[in-house]
């Protein structure tokens, strides 16, 4: 091994900044290079003065926020009091994951990459932009700019003389080691356990919410199935406000749990205690020591994602069938991509379906490599469609259950989706485990200003929390711009709606895209309405606010605005512009969108 050591700090939402900072670690591994993986929050960021040599891996979320585990590090890294030559020993690069259909894209890796630079540390090349639009995904940007940091990297810090790389189609050690127990432990409690009544559920110790309701609100005949689902917290000491979202983990579906035990030849009912064949390694915190085979498969294992190229990279070393053996290949390969996509991304093949399409492949796999080949389920956020002040120790959202299909005969579910609506209180006390952050939607505290509201389909979630809270708190000039495809089929929580502005607590204004020949959208209503808002924004300091899909509704609605203030203010278009931007400064203009 090398004498130099590579950190690799990773600031990951959904996995995938994790994915990439774990794939740079094996090939730092097989360059004969010593290495470390860790979450930034988890990295003590007063050591990285004498650090030499570290690669910085970071997603962007909500409106150009740095994801969950790196919140304490991106605080330290601003403080004005650090001195300007703090990092001149560091050599580093920088890679962000972003969207480009985001107004913020990979925001988080550019102000990342300017402060390293601030702090006087040494860039071994550019920052690399990953972009979910590019036609390979991320790994059209990835790739190259890998190939690149390697070449830098081992010309400054070179391998040991004398020992090559580990080649790729050899198996690298397993991160842990399996131990199965003869006998199932004595009162084994893997399922949830009530927190201390004193400490606010956390990822890793969420409150049991017991399922209250869970109600379809489309028509029957409507494409879509969305459930308002309540959840009770009584006891949970959770506190939230408007904007607020819920989190919470999925299980795996109990036919997939099972095809995936007959397929590896597990016993569900076995259990396991896990070592770590690496210091550095820490054992996951989530997995209960023992634990057993059906909680992992169940609850840790996300077996029915699409698998992201790593899995194919791990999965190719046990290869021993010619013909799998090329295709798992070529699919690990850069110049294999546009395969790997045309077979896994585009029809949505998940982890568990490769498994049985590779089964001389999935014969030879070793059980302790389950965790290099799965990552961890990861938690799904939810913005929360009620106020504590009307619904005391209550959790209610709106839940579109994504189903849909591809050229695979099977149609495509969502995991998290599927699991919740499949939940049926009515049979039963039902616990799902859950917690509350902090959304990015902030409302205003001064009871004289108007808040506006943008919300089509499930978008609505939190300006109906927002409107609940408001109401109860005197505050009563409130407009909503709600948009759906029809009247009779999926417009959500109208009786609701219609009480409020018949009690004065909101002006509604709506939009039923399909019940005329011409598509009517909530941009068309928000520039009828030009007046009213044009006197509101302007003359009575009011909050704009939009929730929604990403497609093309947030770019719309915000186009249509610019075009009021045009035609009612007599400005020109870039004093629009302008406008707009200024009320986005001073948060009088928020967004909060998902793909």
């Amino acid at each position: 091994m090398s004498n130099h050591t590579l950190l690799v700090l990773y600031g990951s939402q959904t996995g995938t900044a994790q994915d990439t900072a774990e794939r740079i670690g094996r090939q730092a591994q097989r360059r004969r290079m010593r290495f470390r993986v860790e979450a930034l929050d988890t990295y003590n960021v007063a050591n990285l003065i004498s650090e030499s040599l570290v690669v910085f891996i970071c997603a962007t979320t909500g409106q150009g926020d740095p994801p969950d585990n790196m919140k304490k590090f991106w605080r330290f890294l601003f403080r004005k009091s650090l001195p300007a030559d703090s990092l001149c020993r560091l050599d580093c690069a920088v890679l962000g994951l972003g969207d480009s259909s985001y107004p913020k894209f990979n925001f988080v890796a550019k102000k990342l990459h300017k402060r390293l630079l601030q702090l006087g540390a040494n860039m071994l090349q550019p920052v690399g932009l990953a972009d979910d639009q590019h036609d390979l995904g991320p790994d059209g940007v990835i790739d190259p700019w890998l190939l690149s940091f390697w070449q830098k990297t081992l010309s400054v810090y070179p391998p040991p003389a004398g020992l090559a790389p580990i080649r790729e189609e050899e198996k690298l050690p397993a991160r842990y080691v399996f131990h199965f127990l003869d006998e199932v432990p004595d009162k084994q409690i893997e399922h949830l356990q009530t927190p201390d009544n004193k400490a606010l559920p956390t990822s890793l110790q969420p409150f049991p919410a017991r399922v209250v309701f869970n109600q379809r609100v489309t028509h029957p005949s409507h494409f879509q199935d969305v459930r308002h689902i309540e959840f009770d917290i009584t006891g949970s000491n959770i506190q939230y406000n408007a904007g607020d979202v819920v989190m919470m983990r999925p299980c795996n579906a109990s036919e997939d749990v099972e095809q995936f035990c007959q397929l590896l030849k597990l016993d569900p009912e076995c259990y396991f205690t896990l070592t770590s064949t690496d210091s550095s390694t820490a054992v996951p915190a989530r997995l209960p020591q023992p634990c057993s085979v059906r909680f992992l498969v169940e609850q840790f294992l996300d077996i029915s994602a699409v698998p992201r190229r790593s899995f194919f990279e791990v999965l190719a070393t046990f290869a021993t069938n010619e013909l799998e053996c090329e295709k798992l290949v070529e699919f690990s390969s850069a110049q294999g991509q546009d395969s790997l996509h045309s077979y896994c991304n585009r029809p949505r093949r998940t982890a568990l379906e490769v498994l049985t399409d590779f089964p001389h492949t999935t014969a030879e796999l070793s059980i302790d490599y389950l965790l290099d080949l799965f990552p961890e389920i990861q938690p799904r956020s939810f913005s929360i469609a009620s106020s504590l002040l009307q619904h005391p120790d209550r959790i209610q959202i709106l839940l579109a259950v994504v189903k849909y299909k591809t050229l695979l005969l099977k149609p495509r579910k969502g995991l998290c989706s599927s699991w919740l609506a499949s939940l049926e209180p009515s049979k039963g006390d039902v616990y799902v485990p859950l917690w509350v952050k902090k959304g990015s939607l902030r409302f205003p505290h001064d009871p004289d200003s108007p808040v506006i509201m943008v919300g089509p389909g499930t978008g609505v979630a939190p300006f109906r929390s927002a409107i609940q809270e408001r109401a109860a708190h005197g505050k009563m000039a409130n407009v909503l711009f709600f948009g759906c495809r029809s009247e009779s089929k999926d417009f959500y929580c109208r009786s609701e709606w219609e009480e409020k502005v018949h009690a004065g607590h909101m002006i509604l204004v709506t939009a039923f895209s399909r019940d005329q020949e011409d598509k009517i959208y909530v941009q068309h209503r928000v520039k009828e309405q030009s007046k009213l808002l044009w006197d509101l924004i302007a003359k009575k300091n009011a909050f704009f606010y939009i929730a929604g899909n990403a497609k093309q509704m947030p770019t719309s609605v915000c186009d249509a605005l610019k075009e009021v203030f045009q035609k009612e203010g007599g400005i020109s278009e870039n004093q629009a512009h302008e406008m707009l931007d200024a009320m986005e400064k001073t948060g009088r203009f928020q967004s909060e969108t998902w793909s």
